[in-house]
């Protein structure tokens, strides 16, 4: 017995009994087309693979035992010298700017006061009399009350009076970071979204409790900040209210931010914060405005790209000299624009307060 090679037919056959009627096949060839499965020699098609191979033949002829020719495959071509070569050429990699000094003399930058702002101060009467809750000085109660809650960052033991009181802290020597939807700490860097898991956040540093919380014999006030960016521009955002436009400070160098806010209502307190910066700016380019809840700084960027972050962490920052003395910012009277948030409370009061944990250290943002 022989087998056929006929398409379609593919049965075994005896050539003494093999006659012109003996093989149902195809002669044409089989083709697939959008999803087609089909013969040119009769139409008949199916989208079916099983139906399609159970097709009958079209044309009755004699069994063949030839193998139908294989179909020619194109021949290679070895040589390609007449064919286009594409060469990608990539632009060369620009080396970064070399940073200028870190002590570069500061420019003292001459701000727009809002006119909301300008009025708020002007009309403000500070009083001059000692607090009657201030604690004189050198009078300092060695006595911890109990309940007393641990001032490190991260942690939420309080103080019982017992021997226990001394164990050990696991805290967040760093600062709160929130930016651009994420809450983290600078000193560790475990980003999360929710807020009650970056509270939750055990502390990546042992230490010693602290019950008395550093700087409270001193005029400071801790204000929240924040920046982002453009292709062009960073613009660091810091949220105040209250804070004296004449006797506050906005001055930088190419690498260097400085910012002093006075608060009169508050005995004259202060909020400074000295941050190297994470990219260069152009000084000459730079501009400041002031408005009733927030001072907001423009910092336009010499080299293109995106900083990774606002600044550099720097236990001590060098003195630097100042290019020219401050000057009274000048009045912008266009403030309509701008809504006035005074009323409006933080929607994050509950649990630890971020007033208390904003800022402790300003040179460790990241």
């Amino acid at each position: 017995m022989l087998q056929c090679y006929n398409r379609g037919c593919g049965q075994l056959f005896d050539e003494a009994a093999n006659n012109d009627e003996s093989c149902r096949h195809h002669p044409g060839e089989p083709f697939f087309h959008d999803a087609y499965k089909g013969w040119s020699c009769c139409n008949k098609k199916s989208v079916d693979f099983t139906e399609f191979l159970n097709i009958k033949g079209c044309t009755l002829a004699k069994h063949s035992n030839v193998k139908p020719p294989e179909p020619e495959k194109p021949p290679k071509d070895d040589n390609n010298g007449d064919k286009d070569e594409v060469i990608e050429v990539r632009a060369p990699i620009k080396e970064a700017m070399a940073r200028p000094p870190i002590e570069t003399p500061f420019t003292v930058l001459q701000a727009t006061v809002a006119a909301s702002l300008k009025e708020q101060i002007d009309t403000l009467k500070v009083s001059s009399a000692p607090s009657a809750t201030a604690t004189p000085s050198g009078a300092e109660s060695d006595a911890i009350a109990v309940g007393t809650s641990c001032k490190n960052n991260g942690c939420s033991y309080s103080f019982t009076g017992l021997d226990s009181d001394d164990g050990q802290c696991a805290y967040h020597p760093g600062v709160p970071i929130f930016h651009e939807g994420m809450k983290f700490w600078s000193c560790c860097q475990k980003r999360t979204s929710d807020f009650t898991q970056f509270m939750a956040q055990r502390g990546c540093v042992n230490g010693k409790h602290k019950w008395v919380k550093e700087n409270d014999d001193k005029k400071v006030v801790q204000c929240r900040y924040d920046w982002h960016q453009t292709a062009t521009n960073v613009v660091v955002a810091i949220y105040a209210k209250k804070y004296h436009y004449a006797q506050s400070v906005i001055e930088i160098n190419p690498i260097r931010l400085h910012v002093k806010l006075v608060f009169p209502e508050q005995e004259n307190a202060t909020f400074d914060i000295d941050l190297e910066l994470g990219g260069i700016v152009k000084v000459d380019k730079a501009s400041a405005h002031m408005y009733g809840t927030k001072v907001e700084i423009t910092l336009p960027k010499l080299e293109p790209g995106s900083w990774s972050k606002l600044n550099f962490k720097r236990a001590v920052m060098p003195a630097a000299k100042k290019t020219n003395a401050a000057q009274v910012p000048k009045i912008d009277d266009s403030d309509d624009e701008f809504f006035d948030l005074d009323d409006i409370e933080p929607v994050y009061t509950h649990g630890l307060k971020l007033s208390d944990m904003s800022l402790q250290n300003p040179n460790n943002l990241d």
